[in-house]
């Protein structure tokens, strides 16, 4: 029998490569689509095919011949143009809705981001219910979240023939060939810039690399017409665990001194506020900022959430803990 061709956007990336490897062992077809090749990706056996997001007839060729689509390319970071977040988050999105629908390929696994509801405040064990909030302090959510939503009305007329989409929203994704969230926490710790910011007791998901893509390949494989998880979004992590007994773990493990050194919310809000200014006035855009208004907030508020409903309508649960996923990280090095 014919196996089931994928499509991953954002192969190469750090999620997106663990996904691939995940189809791979359960014998599918996987393509990757992405502006570069990678070396790794052909020795896996995965095909590439390389074009632009932004650019549809680039993603509708990319496309042609599939039978489903994971797609987790998508702009990421908290400083930088609302435009180039926008044509990546939102148009490179509605590339893929709009390719899949003229060439009728049903089955849409995207990956969003919890941050497409965060606030201001802290969101403790909530669930999918916890609504947009009405304003973003960083582009990159508020661009994931109207891609989200167009993913999510795309099943609104759900048929048989309909196009079936489903969102998951992992957190703080760890694991080996990570190179943004635990490299940076070890630069910043090196270079004497990493503060506690509040009170250092706020409560965070994470989630292990592998348990992330093995959660988007069981979405792929339940994903039919009127299944539960069609048209709706799932939270993904693997918690609550203390954000700063996590960060002191992984550079203790590192072999680096961890964080004590503390300052209030309230005086990291105003200078990551000093910094946008700044960089928005002199049109300063590529660059990571040592502090932002959301990096601030990230840092001091809980974010953690109910694992519930991805646990009753996809039957998932996580198959490597966190202290095993810290143990993995640092065998790899």
């Amino acid at each position: 029998m014919k196996s089931t061709k994928v499509l991953i956007t954002g192969a190469g990336g750090f999620l997106g490569s663990y996904i691939a490897r995940e189809l791979i062992k359960k014998n599918y077809q996987v393509f990757s689509f992405s502006r570069s090749e990678y070396s790794f990706l052909g020795e896996l056996g995965v095909s590439q095919r390389l074009g632009d997001l932004k650019n549809y007839h680039d993603v509708k060729n990319a496309l042609n011949g599939m039978d489903a689509v994971i797609h987790t390319a998508s702009m990421v970071g908290m400083w930088g143009r609302y435009e180039d977040f926008f044509a990546t988050n939102v148009t490179g999105t509605e590339n893929v809705l709009r390719a899949m629908k003229e060439l009728g390929i049903r089955k849409l696994v995207y990956t969003s981001t919890p941050s497409v509801v965060f606030g201001r405040e802290s969101l403790c064990g909530v669930d999918e219910t916890t609504p947009y909030p009405e304003h973003y302090l960083t582009y990159y959510a508020k661009t994931k979240a109207i891609a989200e939503k167009m993913v999510l009305r795309a099943n609104q007329d759900l048929d048989v023939n309909g196009l079936c989409a489903v969102a998951l929203r992992p957190h703080l994704i760890f694991g080996p060939g990570d190179m943004n969230l635990v490299p940076r926490v070890i630069e910043a710790q090196k270079k004497g810039r990493l503060k506690i910011i509040g009170d250092g007791e706020n409560l965070v998901d994470v989630l292990y690399v592998e348990n992330a893509a093995a959660a988007h390949v069981m979405a792929l494989e339940k994903l039919e017409f009127n299944h539960p998880i069609a048209g709706h979004a799932y939270f993904l992590g693997q918690g609550p665990i203390k954000l700063w007994d996590f960060t002191n773990t992984i550079l203790t493990k590192a072999g680096h001194p961890i964080v004590t050194k503390k300052m209030t919310l309230k005086k990291a809000y105003a200078i990551g506020f000093m910094i946008e200014c700044f960089l928005k006035f002199f049109r300063i855009y590529n660059v990571h900022p040592p502090m932002t208004r959301f990096v601030a907030l990230q840092l001091a508020k809980s974010h953690y959430f109910s694992h519930h409903n991805l646990e009753a309508d996809l039957g998932y649960g996580p198959s490597i803990s966190i202290e095993e996923g810290i143990n993995r990280l640092f065998a790899s090095k």
